[in-house]
């Protein structure tokens, strides 16, 4: 006959449970991780090359914090959600990112925010960059899993392209309820947006400490937004 469960956990699984989290906590700590989501349906092909460049100001941003690592995702397609490795080295992530095309297909940024969830619940994330132009998706929905994201201190960081003005609201919304902060993707500031991009990187890296003791303006606007 089988043993039947335990009803109560003993002193010693305890202190195991207890070691596996400061573990945990200490590994989040030492190797702080963002992830970096961008939407490549259709409707933003006609930029796509410009946006690969300026997307690529991340990685070089990354370059410059050797102990940031950062999944790249991307939605496409029909259901076609891809997550990249674990990367540290930026020269393979721009790799990652030259390999992406633009397909026709629907958001799926409830997806991204579930996924994002479930890795945050695993091993914390600093933040979550996301870089899109629509939503076909309730933001009803959204803004609720954003505010999960808030709850379990997981900051939105959205960079919007174009100017649809229900996308704009629902994008500050989703940042502000998050903790994290909105800003345009314009390809006519291309400076501007490379030191956003590198203000979100210090921030995953350092927190909000890194932001107050870097001079850009990307850093002042995200602490414009960002929940002291």
């Amino acid at each position: 006959m089988a043993k039947p469960p335990a009803r109560t956990s003993s002193s010693q699984d305890i202190q195991a449970f207890l070691g596996t989290a400061r573990a945990v906590s200490v590994f989040a700590e030492r190797n702080p991780r963002l992830l970096f989501a961008i939407d490549a349906t259709a409707s933003r092909e006609p930029t796509w090359a410009m946006a690969r460049d300026r997307q690529a100001a991340m990685f070089h941003s990354v370059g410059q914090l050797a102990s940031l690592s950062i999944q790249l995702c991307y939605y496409r397609g029909f259901q076609e959600f891809k997550a990249s490795p674990w990367l540290n080295d930026s020269a393979a992530l721009a790799r990652q990112m030259a390999q992406v095309r633009c397909e026709g297909g629907h958001t799926q940024i409830r997806r991204l925010l579930r996924h994002a969830l479930k890795v945050h619940q695993q091993t914390p994330l600093r933040a979550l960059v996301f870089i899109g132009d629509a939503i076909e998706e309730a933001p009803d929905t959204l803004c609720h899993l954003a505010g999960e994201c808030g709850l379990r201190k997981l900051p939105l960081f959205l960079f919007q392209e174009g100017h649809d003005g229900p996308v704009e609201r629902t994008f500050r919304s989703m940042a502000r309820i998050s903790g994290g902060a909105w800003a345009r993707f314009d390809q006519h500031s291309a400076e501007a947006l490379a030191d956003l991009l590198g203000a979100v990187a210090r921030y995953a890296s350092g927190g909000r400490e890194a932001l107050e003791n870097h001079p850009g303006q990307g850093a002042k606007l995200l602490l414009q937004q960002l929940k002291p």
